[in-house]
């Protein structure tokens, strides 16, 4: 199809919502209520955030691992000694499983490896045994293991996601004012820790008679705008932390911010995750009565 052809059914779209606000809305509850399976299917899939058992930071030198107590790293599931993961001093890690352990790195059996980290669009090198798995990650500049196992409780025992009623008024098309060039702003997660993120820009949008803007995290140039906001529903009708939107990449000086999308990050669901926390221009004094609710579980 070519380009002209493109925009023509673009257009036609357009004006068919226009003419028939009725089918408009009933199409955005059919994409939202899509976005919502594919959003439970991912938490609770045997390798999503429901499957988190431990965040354990390495030591330098050798660190034994296993779920018997005698490990100098404990976990909460897995072999009762699962190998020893080596933290040198220029920061690599390598692993060596236990004989019995039946451990497994990226589905392979092997006496030794090194092990990738789990960060940006790289794969990390992920080491198995039966339903436990983990892998490493950097934060606040240290490296930690973090851990899963498909059979966890929280996975077991999900209790399912709640939402305000989808509502077309907060789908609301922004104006996207770009920082040439971006700027770095520090960034809080839940450990505390602190990182310098870049925002490529600022989303600017009325509501309720008053202008609010929103400051996106760049996880890459072909990557969604990542917000992580706070609004006067935090603490009460939803998660106190913050909520994370997603959005398409800005076209022609617009953004679309869907808060029918406004989902829960990790940490609502498990205390081992380590979440980024809103920056200051990005917690709305007002009530974003969209997208997902507080947690009715354990850790809401």
């Amino acid at each position: 199809m070519s380009p002209l052809s493109r925009r023509r059914l673009i257009l036609l779209a357009a004006f068919a919502a226009l003419a028939n606000p009725a089918r408009a809305e009933s199409d955005l509850s059919s994409q939202i209520e899509a976005w919502r399976a594919q959003r439970l299917a991912r938490l609770t899939a045997p390798d999503g955030w429901l499957t988190l058992i431990g965040l354990h930071f390495l030591q330098p030198g050798e660190n034994t691992i296993g779920r018997a107590p005698t490990n100098g790293i404990v976990l909460a599931a897995g072999p009762g000694r699962f190998g020893t993961a080596t933290l040198a001093s220029d920061g690599r890690v390598t692993f060596q499983p236990a004989p019995d352990a039946g451990a497994l790195v990226d589905g392979k059996p092997v006496a030794s490896a090194e092990l990738r980290l789990g960060e940006g669009v790289g794969k990390p090198t992920v080491v198995t045994a039966g339903n436990v798995s983990f892998f490493v990650i950097e934060r606040g500049g240290r490296l930690a293991l973090r851990v899963k196992d498909s059979g966890a409780g929280r996975r077991k025992n999900f209790l399912g996601l709640d939402y305000f009623p989808i509502d077309p008024a907060w789908r609301i098309e922004a104006e996207w004012i770009p920082f040439d060039p971006p700027r770095e702003v520090p960034i809080k997660n839940m450990l505390g820790n602190v990182s310098s993120e870049k925002i490529p820009g600022r989303a600017v949008f009325q509501r309720d008679g008053k202008t609010f803007e929103l400051w996106p995290i760049s996880e890459g140039p072909a990557e969604p705008l990542f917000f992580v906001i706070s609004d006067e529903t935090s603490g009460n009708e939803t998660y106190s932390a913050a909520r994370f939107l997603y959005a398409d990449p800005p076209q022609n000086g617009k953004v679309v911010l869907d808060f029918n999308r406004a989902q829960n990050p990790p940490c609502a669901f498990t205390p081992f995750a380590t979440c980024p926390l809103p920056p200051k221009e990005n917690q709305l004094t007002i009530a974003v009565t969209a997208g997902e609710k507080k947690y009715r579980g354990e850790h809401d």
